[in-house]
Formats: structure tokens, C-alpha cells, sequence
């Protein structure tokens, strides 16, 4: 089923188009400095040319492509800084995601969190990276959930998407994957506590040594510097 079967608005046709175009840039199907056709794309996805040219614009704002006039659209994606830049904010963001929590994680939100990290205790000693990096994924998830605030819980996925690819490589890598189990134990019980000043440190540096480990483990083969 292509988009254009899926949903006939115009609006949200266009989100998906731009989504789609967007998330293809972030996992590296485009590499930088390739051409994006609005002819080639809109026949893959199955729509006009018209909500590719809008979401060429909206990717153009964001800065993961540049619209050269008479000539096309070309990729731009992000550097290594922009990882960096990314891991830096989000590491002060998700210590303030932490702090939140505290006062406002629900009975349910914290029982899902202790079962997240039991399973992924379990997994992580069997060697299962796919499940291993699901339930990395969803703890921050129901971290951001748990801090009851749709602007910061917005901002952090958006920031989290960006660097899915490199972080599915290395969370591949054992020692690393059983490490970010063990902080998010220390997220879990700072919160279970009712320690904000603990919570939101033992999550800033949680982002700051994943963005160690990722400096180790590909981040100049997985993105261009600037």
C-alpha cells in the first residue's frame, strides 16, 4: 500500500512524505551531498509532486537538505558535531526529564520502567542485540512519558531520532549495552527515591557516556565531519 492509499488529506500527506524523506536521511539510505528528485520520490511513494516539494522545504528548514535554485535538492544530513551538539543538549534535557519524573512518574510508569530493566538485564547476558536496543529505546520513552511534559517529551524524541543509526551500532557492542542497563537501574531507583538532584545526574551522564561510547565505537564512520 503506498502513502497516497493510506490518507487522502493534503496536510497529513505531506507529513508523511516529509517523514518518510526525513527518516530515510537520518538511517543513511541518502548520503550527503545526494540529489533528492522530486519526480524519482514521488513515484516511489505514489504521490504528486507537490507534497515532496513541501517537504522539501520543511527538511530544508530543519537543515538536512539545501534547495539550490534552478538546480535541485541535495542532501546535507548531519555531521559528527551535530551528534555531539545533539548529545550535549539532550544529556541536560533528559537529566531535567529525570527531575520531573519524580514528582510525577505514575504506579504503572514505574513498574514498566522495573520490568524494562529486568528484561533487559535478561537479554543483555544472551547476547539479543534487536531486543536489547527495544528496550533501550522504550526506558527513555517511558522516561520522557513520566516527566509530564509534552514540550520536553516532544523535543527529546525528536533529538533521540536523529541518531538512531549510530546508536543501534553500538548498543550492538555487549559491554556498552550492559552499562546503559546498569544507569538506567541508577535512573530508576534515583527516581524510585524521590532523589531529583540524584535523578538528573545519574541521567545527564548516562548521555554523556553514551556519546563516549559512540566516539569509540563509529561515530566518524557513521557520520562526515563538519
Amino acid at each position: 500500500m503506498n502513502i497516497k492509499d493510506e490518507v487522502t488529506d493534503k496536510y497529513s500527506l505531506r507529513g508523511r512524505v516529509y517523514s518518510k524523506i526525513r527518516a530515510d536521511i537520518l538511517e543513511g539510505r541518502y548520503k550527503n551531498n545526494d540529489e533528492l528528485r522530486e519526480l524519482a520520490i514521488g513515484e516511489e511513494l505514489g504521490v504528486s509532486r507537490t507534497p515532496v516539494r513541501e517537504a522539501f522545504r520543511q527538511l530544508e528548514l530543519e537543515g538536512l537538505i539545501r534547495i539550490v535554485p534552478n538546480k535541485g535538492a541535495y542532501v546535507t544530513g548531519i555531521t559528527a558535531k551535530d551528534v555531539k551538539d545533539i548529545y550535549m543538549i539532550r544529556s541536560k534535557l533528559e537529566g531535567l526529564a529525570a527531575r520531573w519524573a519524580v514528582d510525577n512518574i505514575t504506579n504503572e510508569q514505574m513498574e514498566e520502567m522495573e520490568e524494562n530493566i529486568y528484561l533487559s538485564e535478561f537479554h543483555g547476558a544472551k547476547g539479543h542485540s534487536d531486543q536489547i536496543a527495544e528496550l533501550d529505546n522504550r526506558f527513555h520513552e517511558i522516561l520522557y512519558e513520566a516527566c509530564n511534559s509534552k514540550l520536553l517529551e516532544n523535543q527529546l524524541r525528536e533529538y533521540h531520532e536523529y541518531v538512531q543509526r549510530v546508536r543501534r551500532k553500538t548498543l550492538s557492542e555487549n559491554h556498552r549495552s550492559l552499562a546503559s542497563t546498569n544507569e538506567h537501574r541508577k535512573i530508576m531507583e534515583a527516581i524510585k527515591s524521590g532523589d531529583k538532584d540524584l535523578a538528573e545526574e545519574t541521567a545527564t551522564n548516562h548521555i554523556k557516556n553514551a556519546y563516549s561510547n559512540i566516539v569509540a565505537n563509529g561515530l566518524k564512520e557513521s557520520y562526515p565531519e563538519e
